[in-house]
């Protein structure tokens, strides 16, 4: 799944790769630090670790700045996403194109850890395998995962969430967040994203089966999954907030009097 077999919504949604790289947040330290103890690659030098969806970078610029100075392979389909984290040159990175069902170039049992950094990396490994009309394509992907693994290798996934953008059950911060959070809800596009909470179900179908398929006794991952929440404050103009906001994916695609909906909250 490379940019010219992705679908319309990943194409148009992360178009502006510039933009994105710009406005999107990156991680606090806290969780960086406690994502790479879960991975058993905190202190372990020259780690070899493979950087799923690594978009233009901004979850790969941590991973390279790190005293370990890992190895490692940025793996991503978009070509404008790519692009943008080829032109940062950062340390110890290979950039690679490819895909969640595909990861060109990876030899198996190969890294000794698999991380796939915020919501739009799992889309691609789970939303977008499906629209090409393979209702198992995330079971593919978790078994090429699973294939490029070390035998101790682990898999973890990080997303930075901001509360407009969170799950329905989650309670916001401010008054302003709740409204926004509001409209952003009324405009869903319908496609799995973290705030759907859709995303363990990838994991839960490993013990699942049907009349077509043979329930897997020994899952490729491990359950119940390992969850952590690490909660964390950004300070921004409205300005800064607005063109945060307009590098979501299924609303950077809205136009005229639709997105002047949202420029008008304060």
């Amino acid at each position: 799944m490379t940019s010219s077999t992705l679908s319309p919504l990943a194409l148009a949604g992360f178009a502006n790769a510039s933009l994105y790289d710009s406005h999107r947040p990156s991680y606090p330290p806290e969780a960086v630090t406690n994502l790479l103890q879960h991975l058993q690659i905190d202190n372990l030098p020259h780690a070899r670790v493979l950087d799923l969806g690594a978009g233009t970078g901004k979850f790969t610029e941590l991973l390279a700045r790190r005293e370990e100075e890992y190895e490692i392979l940025a793996v991503e389909p978009h070509e404008g996403m790519r692009r943008e984290l080829e032109r940062k040159g950062l340390r110890g990175v290979k950039v690679l194109e490819g895909e969640a069902v595909g990861i060109g170039g990876v030899e198996g049992q190969s890294v000794d850890a698999v991380v796939v950094a915020q919501v739009r990396g799992f889309l691609y490994l789970f939303l977008f395998s499906l629209e090409k009309g393979t209702g198992f394509a995330h079971e593919e992907a978790l078994a090429e995962i699973h294939r490029v693994l070390s035998p101790a290798g682990v898999f973890a996934m990080i997303w930075n969430v901001e509360d407009y953008n969170a799950p329905k059950s989650w309670t916001p911060t401010t008054a302003w967040e709740s409204k926004v959070k509001d409209i952003m809800w009324t405009f869903d596009d319908q496609h799995p994203r973290f705030r759907h909470e859709k995303w363990r179900e990838v994991f839960d179908k490993q013990l699942s089966s049907t009349p077509f398929t043979i329930q897997r006794a020994d899952p490729l991952f491990s359950l119940p999954l390992g969850e952590e929440l690490v909660k964390w404050t950004v300070w921004l103009s409205k300005d800064a907030v607005w063109e945060r906001f307009h590098t979501i994916s299924h609303i950077a695609v809205l136009e005229g009097e639709v997105l002047a909906v949202y420029s008008g909250v304060s």
